[in-house]
């Protein structure tokens, strides 16, 4: 199947618009997340800890638990990109390396893997994430007894 130059485009503006979430939140720069999500956009992080709701209430969420995570890094791929339209359905690979919390007053380095299910809808402004659930793969080397509220 031979796509269409508006195809074309429409997948490289998806994947940068995936790339722009994961540098976001890598940077702690949840301010832009007017331009990658809609502002009714529902977020779905529980299967990784996290809360679930609407975007406003997931970002001040975000602000205030990621700054106890000194880096982190979201490593996406293999995404599979299925258009209808002005919509779009997304399914992304996410490799994230965070140093967690120790309990001790220290860090570790523990290891993510888990998959964005995002729905998309173009815009005036250009693709925005109206949906996006975490589909939790695996976890390695997590402190014992580390809960991701707890930086609240």
């Amino acid at each position: 199947m031979q796509l269409s130059l508006q195809e074309i485009s429409d997948r490289m503006r998806i994947n940068d618009l995936l790339i722009d979430y994961a540098t976001a939140v890598d940077n702690k720069n949840f301010d832009v997340w007017d331009e990658i999500f809609t502002p009714d956009a529902f977020i779905d992080y529980t299967s990784m800890g996290g809360p679930k709701g609407s975007m406003p209430e997931v970002r001040l969420w975000m602000k205030k638990a990621m700054p106890a995570f000194p880096m982190s890094q979201h490593l996406i791929g293999n995404s599979r990109v299925h258009l209808q339209g002005d919509t779009a359905r997304v399914r992304t690979i996410c490799y994230n390396p965070m140093y967690l919390p120790d309990g001790k007053n220290g860090h570790q380095l523990s290891i993510f893997g888990l998959w964005y299910n995002d729905r998309l809808v173009r815009t005036p402004s250009g693709w925005r994430i109206t949906e996006r659930i975490e589909e939790h793969s695996y976890s390695f080397n997590v402190p014992e007894g580390f809960e991701p509220d707890s930086t609240d």
